[in-house]
């Protein structure tokens, strides 16, 4: 079921209020579990954290910035 151009804007908004702090929050607290680990590991970790909590929704953002496509065009 694919959703809609205006649903996708709104999951996006939640996405980025809520997951985002909570990517924040883990992020940290893995790193802070494996006791302050040299720099390039931590940035290792960071980069792994950022890509699996956005590749799951990567359809939800993609063309997000782009004008409705369902919109007339005296909308605009």
């Amino acid at each position: 079921m694919a959703l809609s151009y205006k649903a996708r804007r709104r999951w996006s908004l939640v996405i980025l209020l809520i997951g985002l702090p909570a990517y924040i929050v883990t992020a940290v607290t893995v790193v802070n579990w494996l006791g302050r680990p040299p720099f390039l590991l931590e940035l290792a970790v960071y980069v792994g954290l950022g890509f699996l909590w956005a590749v799951p929704f990567r359809f939800v953002f993609r063309g997000i910035g782009r004008p409705d496509p369902d919109a007339d065009r005296s909308d605009r």
